[in-house]
């Protein structure tokens, strides 16, 4: 199944330069993110809790 994109709510407009998109990778695999602007760069895998991790310290800065 393919991985479904859907850009983070924190991003800016289609027009910002700071665009990211997160999806669900394979069933247990963990979350990928990815530059909006250029997504066939590739993305980050990570695991959930490691998602969850960087989201917390992004959210103290």
């Amino acid at each position: 199944m393919p991985v479904q994109w859907r850009k983070s709510s924190y991003s800016g407009t289609a027009n910002d330069d700071v665009c990211v998109e997160l999806g669900r990778l394979e069933q247990g695999g963990g979350v990928g993110v990815r530059d909006f602007k250029d997504p066939g760069r590739g993305y980050l895998a990570l695991t959930v809790s490691g998602f969850a991790v960087l989201l917390g310290r992004l959210k103290q800065r």
